[in-house]
């Protein structure tokens, strides 16, 4: 469980603010916003996929000057097939992961129980190696030895980089889904309004760049809490991906028109 809000603490300190510090440090502030941002990571990426693959295919279909029916037959399909299989996939991704992470925590118990020397023994190796004397090295296995929870949570911490798995799998692939549904959508919105009004027609495509534009910027300035990049770099870059995306499938649906009858 978080001890502090990771997000407040890093501005804290690039603004230097000691106040900010303290408060990111807070125990229940930070369980509650470990709490809300729990699945922020599938709710951006899975929106960033959502919406990048969908308008590529807009692209490509304007490019190849098909009718506005075939981006909705397209776009959807591509929602639904495509957020299926990325859920899918983060499903059995986080299943794998906690599995691992639980089989590996039963080990090292199990090696903790029945030759306590030796994992002191790695656990002091692991301390001198971060530059700790062995004197203090000792103390400190000597102490964590005392706690058997605590002694495996760090030799899993430690000696293999496995943090404690508290992601629900299920939650993580809804999650994802949905926001692959969600944000997919938006450059589709548009061209489903104009069947209800065809006044709406002739500006779908202009529409659907600008409101695709600013959604993955938006989507990439969300994605720092995550990376804890810069938000305007990562906004950027991530426009950039998208344009570069969109920009290939255009090409492409244009060098190839001829073949859509």
């Amino acid at each position: 469980m978080p001890t502090r809000d990771l997000a407040s603490a890093r501005k804290a300190y690039k603004e230097k603010d000691v106040d900010l510090s303290k408060k990111a440090h807070d125990t229940k502030s930070a369980e509650e916003k470990h709490k809300q941002g729990k699945y922020l990571k599938n709710i951006v990426y899975g929106g960033l996929d959502g919406i990048i693959t969908t308008f590529a295919i807009v692209a490509g279909v304007m490019g190849a000057s098909l009718s506005s029916g075939i981006i909705i037959i397209m776009g959807f399909a591509n929602l639904l097939g495509d957020g299926i299989s990325m859920a899918i996939g983060d499903y059995l991704s986080s299943k794998a992961e906690n599995e691992y992470a639980k089989s590996e925590r039963e080990r090292e118990s199990w090696e903790v129980e029945n030759y306590p020397e030796g994992e002191k023994k790695e656990m002091l190796e692991i301390y001198k190696s971060k530059g700790i004397s062995e004197e203090d090295a000792e103390k400190v296995v000597s102490v964590i030895s005392k706690h058997k929870e605590a002694w495996v949570d760090l030799m899993m911490l430690e000696e293999l980089g496995i943090t404690p798995g508290e992601e629900s799998p299920t939650k993580a692939a809804l999650a994802t889904f949905v926001s692959f549904l969600i944000f997919g959508f938006l450059p589709l919105v548009t061209f489903v309004l104009a069947i209800f009004i065809p006044a709406m027609t002739n500006a779908s495509f202009t529409i659907a760049i600008i409101l695709t534009a600013l959604t993955i910027f938006t989507l990439g300035v969300l994605k720092v809490r995550v990376t804890g990049k810069n938000w305007f770099i990562s906004g950027i870059e991530m426009l950039l991906v998208g344009g570069l995306a969109a920009a290939a499938a255009y090409l492409i649906g244009f060098l190839l028109k001829g073949l859509g009858g």
